[in-house]
């Protein structure tokens, strides 16, 4: 990942150093999305143990997410202030925490407060690992490293499909989720020991100290403000949540109770869903790297194929076959690194001092589609005594209106772009050796 060719002035030098520092932090977020998911693979376990119903159990998943997404701006806020050791340190605590708290709760009211908990921490975790790679690696590997670090929290949604299944089911799930929870120890450990904010002589300008809320309505604002923030705001809502909905929380009941599978083969598929969302994240990265102007076909592509799987797969008549449940498996994967891509949007649109605000606003957009649709399914299943076809066209919904966001935005937040690459590049060739 380290190279001096194409480096900007300014820009810092990547390296085995920064290699090491930025895998920390993504080690950080590959816990929380082990905590995040696990939820996916005992959905049909917490409800018998919390004796609920299917929105209720959609509750978890919701106020989760509900706390992740409200938290984006603050913590977008907080790592612009407080730098990004300080931010995730609290974030592992509290993940840690929410997930112990999960396996001892003796109450759906207790669990709920438990996720919330997990949800806050959780938060804090993609934004810093994302101003990590700014701060480690040269600017124009934004985009591959994103999606490296996107690429790598994938596979901690893929322990939680081979490793805490098997852990639930053959341990039981207090042991099953307290055994996990010491992961969350581990990450703290290093983080506490190994983890900088930046290289040395790449300091951050010094943080003025006039802070109160009105420069905190205006960090947001002028973040707000810019078309390529909002652009990213909407290619996240519109990619990230049909994959997140299906590993989340409802993919296993679907494809158990809808699709007639056993647990085994329904785990098999949401691994296979997982993986093809590993590998098509470093098939993006390198496209993007190459051709910034792939960015909207490939957002584009991704929504309308996810669209079309989806159509096929609840229009067929009785269960679907086989080969059609792996192809949905396999297009739900391209969804998490399409969502990455918004943050390439907005990364060139804002100052090194706005990064984490502005990431924070985009990583909203795919947790509230999220969320809205969780709360959706589960009400649907409980209105038509568990139709999951009707449940899930509410996917169509988000997509339609994601998409005429991004219609709407994606000139002239490009056009933007175009005009501060040429400015910059200018500036640069003057800026005296």
């Amino acid at each position: 990942m380290s190279s001096s060719a194409s480096r900007l002035p300014g820009d810092p030098p990547g390296g085995r150093r920064a290699v090491a520092v930025w895998s920390i932090g993504v080690a950080v977020y590959f816990v929380a999305v082990i905590f995040r998911t696990s939820l996916g693979v005992a959905g049909l376990d917490a409800a018998e143990r919390f004796h609920v119903s299917a929105s209720a159990l959609s509750t978890f998943s919701i106020l989760q997410l509900l706390v992740y997404a409200g938290m984006q701006i603050p913590v977008g806020l907080m790592v612009d202030r407080l730098g990004t050791k300080r931010v995730l340190t609290l974030g592992v605590v509290l993940f840690t925490v929410g997930q112990l708290s999960f396996a001892l709760a003796p109450s759906y009211g207790m669990a709920l407060a438990a996720r919330a908990l997990l949800g806050c921490g959780d938060a804090m975790t993609f934004i810093s690992v994302l101003r990590l790679g700014t701060r480690w690696f040269p600017a124009r590997r934004g985009p591959l490293v994103a999606q490296l670090a996107g690429l790598i929290g994938m596979g901690g949604n893929l322990v939680s499909t081979l490793v805490l299944s098997r852990m639930l089911h053959g341990l039981g799930w207090t042991a099953a989720f307290v055994g996990s929870s010491l992961a969350g120890v581990v990450v703290l450990v290093l983080l506490l020991l190994f983890l900088k904010d930046h290289p040395e002589g790449h300091e951050p300008p010094p943080v003025k100290q006039a802070q109160g809320p009105a420069f905190v309505r205006r960090q947001i604002a002028e973040a707000w403000r810019e078309p390529g923030t909002r652009l990213g705001l909407w290619v996240h809502f519109t990619t990230q949540f049909p994959m997140m909905v299906f590993t989340l929380l409802w993919g296993l009941p679907f494809l158990v109770e809808a699709q007639g599978l056993s647990r085994a083969a329904a785990g098999e598929l949401l691994t296979l869903t997982v993986l093809s969302s590993m590998t098509i994240g470093l098939v993006y990265g390198q496209i993007i790297a190459r051709h910034h102007r792939a960015r909207t076909p490939l957002v584009l592509g991704t929504v309308g194929a996810t669209a079309l799987v989806w159509a096929l797969t609840l229009g067929w008549g009785g269960t679907a076959p086989t080969a059609l449940l792996v192809v949905l498996c396999m297009v739900l994967g391209t969804c998490g690194p399409a969502s990455m891509i918004g943050f390439d949007f907005a990364r060139p649109a804002n100052p090194p001092e706005r990064q984490g605000t502005a990431s924070g606003i985009v990583n909203m957009g795919g947790f509230v589609a999220s969320m809205t649709t969780l709360l959706a399914v589960g009400v649907l299943l409980d209105a038509t005594g568990q139709n999951y076809r009707i449940a899930f066209c509410s996917i169509f919904v988000l997509e339609a209106l994601g998409i005429t966001q991004i219609l709407r935005l994606r000139r002239r937040a490009v056009r933007l772009e175009s005009e501060r690459l040429v400015a910059s590049r200018v500036e640069a060739v003057h800026v005296p050796a």
